[in-house]
């Protein structure tokens, strides 16, 4: 028997779709590795869970939609996998909104719309109700990634823009858009194209700023260590400070006065200080010096007054 080019196309279809609902597996092992979700946003997967349960009952409902079934069945169950994943590592208040999102979207929304259609919708419009729901809820899926494109500018780092995830959503959008003008289904081919053309702004972005992510954080580490040294050099001038002090106080505990000129240069030797930052040795030598004569000049005032 003949195999039909539309079939062919549906193959590739599935292969691609399988690699795209696979893609975030990769950034749910750092979730489980790392016990944290971090900056990763939940709202993709929990769209694309009820995308993909609608897709399967449309193609319960389609005759010949088995190709419509299988990839869209087995891209369920990977996301009900991700979306349980990312419940149990969210920080408190993602997992109250992500539950609630699931609540509202995975489990009233999708059973209203099952039981309705199977009960309350004519025979003949049945299809018509579900594919465009489809429809709409795919260009969801496609345009949930926004987000993290608006994260990505902002910051100017794709650390959290998965590159396998965008390049084969673009794939996905591509294929299933020339599978759709095959079968002639308005209701594939339409969110597929919009998908097409936000993949490629994905792409465009993640190329725009991948070496700005290096650059940044190349950046950061010269900060980072530039940060340490100052660390330390604080602690040693510290260190040393209280060396000082504890000899002063040893001196103090034995009774011994200290002369009024002694206690001015204690009170301005912070000011001297930070003024010596900025200034050589020989300034150094020459600031103290002249300290020294303007404190003897005023003392010998003093005596002969």
């Amino acid at each position: 028997m003949a195999v039909s080019f539309s079939f062919i196309v549906g193959i590739i279809g599935n292969i691609i779709s399988i690699l795209v609902f696979t893609s975030p597996i990769k950034t749910f092992l750092r979730v489980v590795k790392k016990k944290s979700t971090e900056n990763y946003k939940g709202i993709p997967y929990v769209t694309t869970l009820l995308s993909t349960s609608l897709w399967t009952f449309y193609g319960l409902l389609k005759p010949g939609g088995l190709l419509i079934v299988t990839v869209n069945g087995a891209g369920a169950v990977l996301q009900f996998i991700y979306v349980t994943l990312f419940l149990i590592y969210a920080p408190k208040d993602k997992k109250i909104k992500t539950a609630k999102l699931v609540a509202i979207l995975n489990v009233g929304f999708l059973g209203s719309v099952i039981v309705l259609t199977l009960l309350a919708i004519k025979e003949n419009v049945k299809l018509t109700f579900v594919g465009i729901l489809c429809a709409g809820l795919t260009i969801g899926m496609y345009a949930s990634p926004l987000s993290i494109m608006g994260m990505v500018i902002k910051t100017q780092s794709v650390e959290y823009m998965p590159f396998l995830l965008s390049f084969f959503l673009f794939l996905n959008g591509g294929i299933w858009s020339i599978y759709s003008l095959l079968v002639k289904d308005f209701y594939i081919g339409v969110p597929n194209a919009i998908g097409f053309v936000f993949g490629i702004a994905q792409l465009v972005i993640y190329s725009m700023y991948r070496n700005k992510s290096k650059t940044k954080k190349s950046i950061e580490r010269m900060e980072e260590e530039s940060s340490v040294t100052l660390v330390k050099g604080v602690v040693e001038m510290q260190t040393c400070e209280g060396d000082e002090g504890h000899v002063m106080n040893k001196s103090l505990s034995k009774g011994h006065s200290l002369p009024k000129p002694l206690l001015n240069r204690l009170s301005a030797m912070p000011e001297q200080i930070m003024k010596s930052l900025s200034l050589n040795s020989y300034q150094i030598d020459s600031t103290w010096a002249y300290q020294a004569d303007v404190e003897n000049g005023e003392n010998d005032h003093d005596l002969r007054s």
